[in-house]
């Protein structure tokens, strides 16, 4: 992508609205635009992040073996009422009628809906155990929303639900997930801590928070150090495997959110000099429900013995859009986002110091030719800006890996090649720049 043809509206200084470094960056580097309090409009920047971020996403719960599906933003009242939970979740459920006076809500979540679908078509044993999810905007009338794409009203989100014979299958499928995410989030270069959490509004008796460490999270938490060293699962997830074993090891250090700490167990239980006590951004949340939903919507399948029982339910939910500001948090300097390779826009930044000169720009243009060829995502900053600029947007931005031609060091064949998380610059023939990333 030439960057004389993009749509990078970067800014120099911090926006005054912004209290935090995510929504800062998140502005200053041309992602989002505010359109509304809580609601942002993502710039083709910002959205090919949250493009690579919904790709893991879908790769982990394929592997896991969800199926993927599309549910209306738009539900119908009548059954969030059979359920219970329309008049018990409260006013951060946005509730319209439409000109026939039908209802409405437009969907912080889908139980309901999913299990209404799975009522319609499922009905026996033998069609289980099944996981369906969907990557889907939503909506929450937040009372105060804050914190860029942390706190918004509408949010891009997967939900996964499951569905099982019994509280077995359930839970196997609570693990499935629970490997899942730890994969999930290792793919995209942060670290996710599980904490066991509240169920809130949604129910059951078993739920999960992952959260990024962060000193700007909106969460105090506590932890056992032990956790930021535990090797990310490579067990497949797509069986019913026994994974208790793995899950201990990620649920048996201690580790909690400030709502559900409990002081004298974390002395107790964690060396002085492996307690962490930091802040935390919450990425995902998993819950175990049992047949909350499936008891009242009437839910059931026929069992091998010919009985009919509700199904066993579980949810799911990744903060897609929250991700991009929870990486940016745990990922900056002081000059700008620091994206982590498998999320980051583009690849690489390639710089022209001296557009116009002819021999940096066929040098600029063969390079790019050749990288574009050999699969990279290359932006390529060919616009008339001075070099100090080019230098403070490209690190602004954050790409992994910046490509500098200038008229000095092509003279002696050369140009500069420097890794944005570190800094270390080195100076590589011409034709050794393709081979020297391909090797990374």
């Amino acid at each position: 992508m030439h960057l004389s043809r993009y749509l990078l509206p970067t800014l120099r200084e911090n926006p005054a609205e912004a209290q935090i470094v995510s929504h800062r960056l998140m502005l200053r580097a041309g992602l989002i635009q505010q359109e509304a309090t809580g609601i942002y409009a993502w710039l083709p920047m910002g959205l090919r992040v949250l493009r690579k971020i919904e790709h893991i996403v879908r790769e982990e719960m394929d592997r896991a073996g969800a199926l993927e599906m599309l549910m209306p933003t738009l539900q119908l009242a009548e059954l969030w009422r059979e359920s219970g939970r329309y008049d018990a979740y409260g006013p951060e459920m946005l509730r319209l009628r439409d000109r026939h006076e039908r209802e409405l809500l437009y969907g912080p979540t889908n139980e309901e809906m999913v299990t209404d679908i799975f009522r319609t078509h499922v009905h026996s044993y033998r069609d289980l155990p099944m996981t369906l999810y969907q990557v889907q905007w939503k909506f929450r009338d937040e009372q105060r929303p804050r914190f860029g794409v942390l706190r918004g009203r509408e949010f891009l989100m997967k939900d996964g639900y499951s569905f099982d014979l019994d509280e077995a299958g359930a839970r196997r499928a609570y693990q499935r997930m629970f490997v899942a995410y730890l994969r999930m989030f290792a793919r995209m270069g942060i670290t996710a801590i599980p904490m066991r959490a509240e169920t809130g509004p949604i129910g059951g008796d078993l739920s999960h928070e992952f959260l990024v460490l962060a000193e700007t999270g909106e969460s105090a938490v506590y932890c056992d150090r032990d956790l930021l060293t535990l090797p990310t699962p490579k067990d497949d997830v797509d069986g019913n495997g026994d994974l208790d074993a793995l899950i201990q090891a990620w649920t048996t250090p201690y580790a909690a959110t400030e709502d559900v700490h409990d002081a004298a167990r974390f002395e107790r239980e964690v060396p002085g000099e492996r307690r962490v006590h930091t802040r935390g951004i919450e990425v995902g949340q998993i819950f175990y429900f049992g047949i909350k939903y499936a008891e009242p919507m009437k839910a059931r399948v026929t069992g091998e013995d010919g009985v009919e029982r509700p199904v066993h339910g579980g949810c799911y939910g990744v903060g897609v859009s929250r991700l991009v500001g929870a990486i940016i948090e745990a990922s900056h300097d002081e000059h700008g986002i620091v994206w982590p390779d498998a999320v980051a826009p583009f690849e690489i930044g390639l710089i022209n110091l001296q557009v116009g000169d002819a021999t940096c720009d066929t040098a600029c243009e063969t390079l790019y030719a050749q990288l574009v060829a050999a699969g990279f995502d290359v932006l390529y900053d060919d616009t008339g800006e001075r070099a100090g600029g080019k230098f403070k947007n490209m690190d602004l931005i954050g790409l992994p890996w910046q490509v500098v031609v200038g008229p000095r060091s092509l003279k002696d064949g050369q140009v500069e090649l420097k890794r944005r998380a570190t800094g270390v610059r080195e100076l590589l023939p011409i034709d050794a720049v393709l081979n020297r990333l391909a090797s990374v």
